[in-house]
């Protein structure tokens, strides 16, 4: 499947938070930003006031790999430079379309081999957790990349509380499938199989690095970031980074995911940024930071497991990661 690239987006200068609300205001905020309708720079600038600040722990650099001192990507370039095909194939698409998404309430179900499977209120795990910044890279399997601070909590507080069983060797996960506020999902012309459906094996989605992201930049996600809840995996490919969820599954096999089924040869399960292993229509050697544009293309190396290998690469010991990429 072709993946579409549109033009480059402008970026402008972003303004530091310094107003911080308690995590419990985060349902409230939800609506707001549900209410976000942009079609530019100025838009996003004008439209992001309204959403909500968020109460939690700034980065702190680390062996754990929790923060980068890498210069961050501006604000307008994060929220309007997205791949969210319920939106739209273009890279605008998510940001002039994503207003019609209600994100308040929110549940998501687990369910699979945990002993505490059901339906939970976002307000309600969140009301456990702790949220933390993390300065993190996210490098997109097209070979563009960004530099986000992210605001969320380790998914494996959310699996503690959940108490797989042993049977739990990898986890799914879904996103909304609501084609009546997604246009993309009533698309005639989209090949994929909604809803959006990736996994993890277990020991993944444990690692400390692997977040459940409710917030950027200080505040709530945006709609076309993947409000109100997302999964972020740094050293993944983008396309692992699911949106929006709405159900987590454990399990006893590997689940099919999205990408995998529909070009299985073009993107692994597991996507793992690797700069050896190209994409059979582009390399993966070098990648494009945003924000960037034809006199200004910003390319930089691409580092295995995007620069988190010390963190990570024991847990593919003895793989062949050609083989599984």
């Amino acid at each position: 499947m072709l993946i579409k690239k549109t033009p480059d987006i402008a970026s402008s200068e972003i303004t530091s938070e310094s107003v911080y609300l308690n995590r419990r205001q985060f349902m409230g905020s939800t609506l707001a930003a549900g209410g976000v309708m942009a079609v530019g720079a100025a838009g996003f600038a004008q439209a992001d006031d309204r959403l909500k600040a968020l109460n939690y722990i700034k980065a702190k650099k680390g062996p754990e790999g929790f923060y980068t001192d890498e210069e961050l990507t501006p604000y307008d370039d994060v929220a309007s430079y997205n791949n969210f095909y319920e939106f739209g194939t273009g890279k605008t698409d998510p940001a002039r379309n994503a207003h019609t998404l209600t994100t308040d309430p929110w549940s998501i179900v687990i369910e699979g081999e945990v002993e505490n499977p059901g339906t939970y209120q976002l307000e309600d795990i969140l009301s456990k957790v702790d949220l933390e910044e993390r300065i993190y890279r996210l490098r997109c399997v097209e070979a563009w990349s960004m530099v986000v601070p992210w605001i969320g909590f380790s998914l494996a507080d959310l699996i503690k509380q959940m108490q797989p069983t042993s049977k739990a060797k990898y986890i799914a996960f879904e996103t909304l499938y609501r084609p009546r506020e997604m246009k993309g999902q009533r698309s005639r012309t989209s090949t994929i199989d909604w809803p959006y459906v990736e996994g993890l094996r277990m020991d993944e989605a444990m690692h400390p690095l692997t977040l459940m992201s409710v917030g950027l930049y200080g505040k709530v996600l945006p709609n076309q970031n993947g409000a109100p809840i997302r999964l972020v995996v740094p050293w993944k490919y983008g396309f692992k980074s699911i949106k929006s969820i709405v159900k987590i599954k454990f399990l006893e096999k590997e689940p099919p995911t999205t990408w995998n089924l529909l070009q299985a040869s073009e993107y692994g399960f597991y996507a793992n940024v690797n700069p050896d292993v190209d994409h059979p229509r582009w390399s993966q050697k070098s990648e494009r930071r945003l924000p960037s544009g034809i006199f200004s293309p910003n390319r930089i190396l691409t580092e295995p497991f995007n620069g988190y290998g010390e963190q990570v690469a024991s847990l593919y010991t003895g793989m062949d990661l050609r083989k599984f990429y």
